[in-house]
């Protein structure tokens, strides 16, 4: 794998190749986390990655909870921009970038327990800088929608070297 090779490419081999394996999955996050140390900060999770498709959790745990004892909002938020990137990334095509230019979330009820984040992309033929929105739901173990996260991306074609 070229080291000038795209994230999106990238993250996707290096998911294929270690998650089948006995600790596959935790070496993956380990490996993402030295490479986006923010996100791997905090402690989400990767249990299924196609390209254009992530599902994440999040374990509940003190380090991310807020004084209502539950999940801290701004968690919720990391959370959803995490499965925002990763879906993006790995759908982008050769030749286009994206960066995150705003985030919204809305808040459906106090999260607890293990959640669980999805979110899907299908990126459209980028000819010059365009806006796209992508949606990342988070879940609790019953299945309650416990925040939604809108992230606008700014796409557009890599510059000529």
């Amino acid at each position: 794998m070229s080291a000038n090779a795209s994230p999106g490419p990238r993250a996707l081999a290096l998911w294929r190749q270690l998650s089948p394996l006995p600790f596959g999955r935790e070496l993956f996050m380990f490996v993402f986390g030295n490479r986006v140390p923010y996100s791997g900060a905090l402690g989400a999770r990767v249990t299924s990655l196609e390209p254009g498709h992530v599902v994440m959790t999040l374990r509940d745990r003190r380090g991310v909870r807020n004084h209502l004892n539950s999940v801290h909002a701004i968690a919720l938020a990391n959370l959803g921009e995490m499965a925002s990137g990763l879906a993006m990334a790995t759908a982008l095509p050769a030749g286009v970038r994206g960066i995150v230019t705003g985030l919204t979330i809305t808040y459906g009820k106090k999260a607890r327990g293990v959640l669980t984040a999805t979110s899907q992309v299908s990126v459209p033929e980028v000819r010059s800088d365009l806006e796209l929105d992508v949606e990342a739901g988070i879940r609790d173990a019953a299945g309650d929608l416990v925040a939604t996260v809108h992230v606008r991306w700014r796409l557009g074609l890599v510059p000529a070297a």
